[in-house]
């Protein structure tokens, strides 16, 4: 029975997506200035096959719906171009239920990858090849194996300039290797002058495409899938790709309904000026250390390195947390001499108890007895260790807690148990 079309509201999701069907082969030129230039992956001094004006990616305004700014930015061939794309969608969507839920799952990825597409004028298809790939979500590949959403070998990270180690995996830094597939992705059409034999070359690589052309020249418009001489899973990439891009321009046909995405779950890139534990940036943001693992899976050793990447991902919705509790550590940090009790924040109210305890700190005294501390608005346990000049460990262990996460109005003993 064929279940109504309906937008609902996206849970917080961080893991998987799907999308869209293609319009016709009409581009239009657009306004807006030239892509940023792609890294170069290896010497390229192919000839142009086919020159071809960007696709309307570049005309795309985010005004919130994901899934008319995809159908927007299409440049290949609708559901009904191929037997074989219908036949796919089929295959994807012969669970409802459960294909609704990988696209909501899957959906800020997918926004915010569709938003780089743009930027670099790049067919809005390619926005899903995640999908065709991972699904989105955020595999980490063995040695020599293939890694993150867009299943990026080690070699291709080196050709582009990702930088993958034992701490850190650029395949896995959402902004990082979508910026740089993208460029990567408009290259190829400056190259190839056609968006089938783009995706051919995102499988099969770049030169043996290239070499394929020089051999045969360049595919007509019919039919949709060229019949080149490549490997069957090459074709059928690009079958796959235009059979998510079909779900996604007609649901309806396929009996699914497309979520929508609240502003307060996009992806947002936000700085960071210090390194810190996962963990703690995860109580900053007030969010669990595996959400936060998740969005942020390139960072292998626990730990946000800023030498290998100077920001994290996260909700909208969690970013203004984020800054505050940042900006009253860096206070509170601010505040502290050397060798000397830490002050509270200017303005804050002590309470009588905290009043003594600094007292008692300032002057050297040893305090026998126990001392509580009252969590305020903005306080991590981190910068409560400080200002007591207790290891945050210990804190964790006096309170009883399985990680530093507290919260307004908890009561911790800033002292041993007498």
């Amino acid at each position: 029975m064929k279940i109504s079309r309906r937008l609902r509201p996206l849970p917080l999701a961080t893991s998987v997506f799907l999308a869209a069907c293609a319009t016709g082969p009409a581009q239009k030129a657009p306004p807006t200035p030239a892509p940023t230039p792609a890294p170069q992956t290896g010497s390229s001094h192919g000839t142009t096959i086919r020159p071809a004006p960007a696709p309307a990616a570049a005309n795309v305004v985010d005004d919130g719906n994901i899934w008319q700014n995809l159908r927007n930015s299409f440049a290949m061939a609708d559901c009904d171009a191929d037997p074989n794309i219908v036949a796919w969608a089929r295959r994807y969507t012969s669970n409802p239920q459960r294909f609704e839920d990988q696209i909501a799952a899957a959906a800020p990825r997918l926004a915010y990858v569709q938003q780089v597409a743009a930027r670099h004028n790049v067919a809005g298809e390619f926005a899903l090849i995640p999908w065709v790939e991972s699904q989105y979500r955020p595999i980490s590949g063995g040695k020599g194996m293939p890694s993150g959403m867009w299943q990026i070998m080690p070699s291709t990270a080196n050709a582009m300039g990702i930088r993958v180690d034992r701490n850190f995996d650029g395949r896995l830094d959402v902004p990082a290797a979508t910026d740089a597939i993208m460029a990567l992705l408009s290259r190829y059409h400056d190259d190839l002058g056609d968006w089938r034999l783009v995706d051919y070359a995102f499988n099969a690589g770049e030169f043996g495409i290239k070499r394929v052309v020089s051999q045969h020249g360049a595919p007509p418009d019919e039919p949709v899938i060229p019949k080149m001489p490549v490997k069957p899973v090459t074709r059928e990439h690009l079958v796959k790709l235009l059979a998510i891009a079909c779900v996604i321009r007609e649901p309806d046909r396929f009996n699914v309904s497309l979520p929508t995405l609240p502003s307060e779950q996009r992806l947002v890139k936000v700085d960071i000026d210090n390194s810190m534990p996962i963990a703690r940036a995860a109580s900053h943001a007030g969010m669990s250390t595996d959400d936060l693992k998740d969005m942020n899976a390139a960072f292998r050793n626990g730990v946000v390195d800023t030498n290998a990447s100077p920001y994290l991902m996260l909700p909208s919705n969690k970013v203004q947390q984020f800054r505050n509790s940042l900006s009253a550590q860096s206070n509170a940090n601010a505040q502290t001499v050397p060798g000397t009790a830490t002050l509270p924040p200017l303005g804050a109210a002590l309470s009588a108890a905290d009043q003594d305890d600094d007292s008692s700190a300032a002057s050297g005294k040893a305090n026998s007895t126990k001392r509580t501390h009252t969590v305020k608005s903005g306080e991590s346990l981190w910068s409560i260790a400080r200002r007591y000049s207790v290891d945050i460990k210990q804190l964790e262990l006096w309170n009883h807690l399985q990680g530093a996460v507290v919260k307004p109005g908890q009561v911790l003993k800033i002292s041993a148990p007498g």
